[in-house]
């Protein structure tokens, strides 16, 4: 079968991440502004994203940069609008089993499907998603991606692909919690967590995407500020938008 999340990978690579952040990180969170990203719904919140003690002091400029192009909107879906995204894709993934065995060792254990229709009430929520993360003229992939992580599983750091989607890429997070992990390509002192909270909305565009590898932290490695963040199955519904026309296949 063919696979959808990681074929849109250009590549991974593997970091430590058994990075020693057991002691409780001074949060140095950066003012998220950014005329590009628009700011209806829940507003964004700079708290969720934390530079790591190894970032360099002075390096200001990149630090920026990269908390400008992500932002997360906690608390953008209720309860009872994660419950019905939730009844509407458990049928489809139910009939997929959970892969443990990816063609580049790029993650493990997930299963994953796509979506181009949805009832009223989800498609007006898949809207507000696109009203908030995209600009009006941005060209969308036509299907939602649906990524059903296990609770074990986890996602080794990584850059997208530009031939496979555009610049911005936005996921709500249903079920669980979790902690993604992003580290500059060239300069991996340069490194920031982003605490992607159950029913957030994370939006990543520019220099967060295609200059840092990010990475969804697993098992003993999902921590959050120096403590233990339980991870539990963690079901990402992606919007994305189309390649640029000199980047498709």
């Amino acid at each position: 079968m063919r696979m959808i999340t990681f074929s849109i990978l250009r590549h991974f690579k593997y970091n430590n991440l058994a990075y020693n952040i057991t002691r409780r990180l001074k949060s140095d969170a950066v003012e998220v502004k950014s005329d590009d990203l628009k700011t209806t719904g829940s507003s964004p919140d700079p708290d969720y994203i934390e530079v790591l003690p190894s970032w360099p002091e002075g390096e200001a400029i990149m630090r920026i940069n990269a908390t400008s192009s992500m932002r997360i909107y906690p608390n953008f879906v209720s309860e009872e609008e994660e419950a019905s995204l939730l009844a509407e894709v458990e049928p489809q993934l139910k009939r997929l089993r959970y892969e443990y065995d990816h063609w580049d060792n790029a993650i493990e254990g997930y299963r994953e499907t796509e979506r181009d229709s949805w009832n009223n009430q989800n498609a007006a929520i898949l809207k507000r998603v696109r009203d908030t993360a995209f600009q009006p003229n941005a060209q969308l992939l036509p299907r939602a991606h649906i990524l059903d992580l296990a609770a074990a599983g986890y996602i080794k750091p990584h850059i997208d692909a530009v031939r496979f989607c555009g610049n911005t890429i936005a996921g709500l997070c249903l079920l669980s919690s979790a902690v993604m992990r992003l580290v500059h390509e060239s300069r991996p002192e340069f490194q920031l967590d982003a605490l992607l909270e159950r029913r957030c909305l994370y939006v990543m565009r520019d220099v967060s995407r295609y200059e840092f590898t990010h990475a969804v932290l697993g098992g003993e490695h999902s921590m959050w500020r120096g403590e233990k963040l339980p991870r539990r199955r963690r079901i990402a519904v992606i919007c994305r938008e189309r390649p640029l026309p000199e980047h498709r296949e």
